[in-house]
């Protein structure tokens, strides 16, 4: 037991009030359990009581030490109730009035950022406007021009095969032989005029409406209206023996040996290391994001369902036929390629994340950073199926993001 205790007597101590008696002994509880944070009596606390051996100290005294922490509580609360007083008092107004400036400051900046990108906006849209409307009119000029052509032309021909078949009604053999000379010249005259051919100068050049502006605002527009990228998941029965898919089927990981557990069958790659996603795509505006950062070897693009599966040829190989259109990356070397045709990228770095956008209304296909929202490349099309979404990888491991 401790000192504090020694030699407490049978029945109630300093401190006992009336009424409260120990239910075990019917003592006055004037003594403190520190164990059993309780109230005890002296027969509790004596020898062989059942707080022996604990901390105890008498009641007067732990209500002491109970009323010196209420007072330095009360003292501490004292002063924090000073302090947020001040703070109340000195700092939220000023912050009130800092908030009301700075607001009206950051509202100016908007506003006037905003008018600068309309204003640019504005510009754009006139300029390219004002192309297109150039453009019809010197698609429409020359189509006038043909149709004028065309038409002497044809008054010229029914003039000449006027001319031969009243040759051919009105002369005899003699005048037919010394004619001869003026039906070949009128022949001659015929065979030059040749048959109209497709002219690119006919046709309305879309190419008037590229604008690198107009692309990048376009593109941020787009990927901040969109509420995610594509739930997209590789399709395992397309998998290349090459590659290991994930349990989630959105990370692909080069092997250098194929494995024997894929079974092979009509949608599996067999030799490139490719794979395509289970969804396809003919119409509407579909994003999605891959992780490519950990690769030095791959393609990101889309394809069509009929690009062969089988064998080493350029038919399977992506962007070597006319069935793929890629962005491929190997080492430091970056560029586009479809059906044979490669156009390097230069790329003042190495996306950690590329970005796809399809907008199959538009026929277009574009690859960017997220990271900055940075369009990497553009490419406009026809294509004549819907697509599906495509990769590749002969280094570590790419991830489609969710």
């Amino acid at each position: 037991m401790s000192a504090e205790i020694a030699g407490p007597g049978p029945g109630p101590g300093a401190g006992s009030e009336p009424g409260r008696l120990c239910p075990e002994h019917g003592q006055a509880l004037s003594w403190f359990c520190y164990s059993e944070q309780r109230p005890v009596c002296a027969a509790c606390a004596g020898q062989g009581g059942r707080c022996r051996g604990h901390r105890i100290r008498r009641a007067e005294e732990r209500a002491e030490e109970l009323r010196n922490k209420i007072v330095d509580h009360c003292e501490r609360l004292q002063l924090q109730s000073a302090t947020i007083t001040k703070y109340v008092a000195d700092v939220l107004p000023g912050k009130s009035q800092k908030a009301v400036s700075t607001a009206s400051a950051a509202r100016e900046l908007v506003i006037q950022r905003l008018g600068l990108v309309r204003s640019l906006c504005e510009s754009e849209e006139q300029r390219l406007l004002e192309q297109v409307h150039g453009e019809e009119e010197r698609a429409h000029q020359s189509i006038l021009t043909q149709r004028v052509h065309w038409t002497e032309a044809l008054q010229k021909l029914d003039n000449i095969r006027t001319s031969l078949v009243d040759m051919l009604t009105h002369l005899d053999d003699l005048q037919l032989i010394q004619n001869e000379q003026e039906i070949f010249e009128r022949t001659e005259e015929a065979e030059g005029i040749l048959d109209p051919k497709e002219s690119e100068k006919l046709n309305f050049n879309e190419k008037c409406t590229r604008s690198p502006l107009l692309t990048q605002l376009w593109v941020t527009a787009v990927l901040g209206s969109l509420s995610g990228t594509e739930d997209m998941r590789i399709d395992e029965k397309t998998v290349s023996p090459l590659l290991q898919l994930s349990d989630d089927r959105r990370t692909l990981t080069f092997n250098v040996k194929k494995s024997k557990a894929c079974a092979d069958g009509p949608e599996r790659f067999d030799h490139w290391p490719n794979a395509l996603a289970t969804t396809s795509f003919q119409a509407g505006l579909h994003v999605w994001t891959v992780n490519v950062q950990n690769s030095c070897a791959y393609k990101v693009g889309v394809a069509l369902g009929q690009l062969p599966r089988k064998g080493s040829g350029s038919d399977s190989r992506l962007g070597y036929n006319a069935f793929s259109w890629v962005f491929s990356r190997y080492d430091q070397e970056f560029r586009f390629s479809h059906d044979g045709q490669h156009k390097p990228l230069a790329l003042l770095r190495c996306p950690a994340q590329l970005g796809v956008l399809l907008d199959l209304q538009a026929q277009e296909l574009l690859f960017y950073e997220p990271a900055s929202g940075t369009v990497l490349h553009t490419h406009q099309t026809s294509f004549p199926g819907p697509v599906f979404p495509v990769f590749a990888v002969a280094d570590q491991t790419i991830s489609i993001i969710h």
